[in-house]
């Protein structure tokens, strides 16, 4: 479970950026349409971490809220940009957040430990 909750994190970032990258070369169709896919991707995150997480609480509980401010922002970012106005401020916090979830899911137990 924890090799398709990476594989999803990893096809949702991609898509986040190719979708911010054609909002900003004005692609706003096609922009769109990885938008919806990207969303869908959120989706599995969140079902994917879920069942990761099962009934184990501390850390995982932090990680878990630290993922959503990760999606939050990731979205944030992609209508701000559509809107055309700022997201620099949606920026730090995404990257921010995301090397939180990423220590806390490398430190945890049944995270992935690619050092080990």
């Amino acid at each position: 479970m924890t090799h398709m909750h990476i594989t999803t994190w990893l096809v949702a970032i991609i898509l986040f950026f190719v979708a911010f990258t054609m909002y900003k070369k004005g692609n706003a169709k096609k922009a769109k349409i990885l938008h919806m896919i990207t969303r869908l991707f959120y989706i599995l995150i969140l079902l994917t971490g879920g069942m990761l997480m099962g009934s184990q609480v501390g850390y995982y509980m932090w990680k878990m809220i630290v993922g959503l401010i990760v999606i939050a922002m990731m979205e944030m970012v992609l209508v701000k940009t559509k809107k055309g106005k700022g997201s620099g401020v949606y920026w730090v916090l995404f990257i921010v957040s995301f090397v939180v979830v990423l220590y806390l899911g490398l430190k945890l137990p049944q995270g992935f430990h690619p050092f080990l």
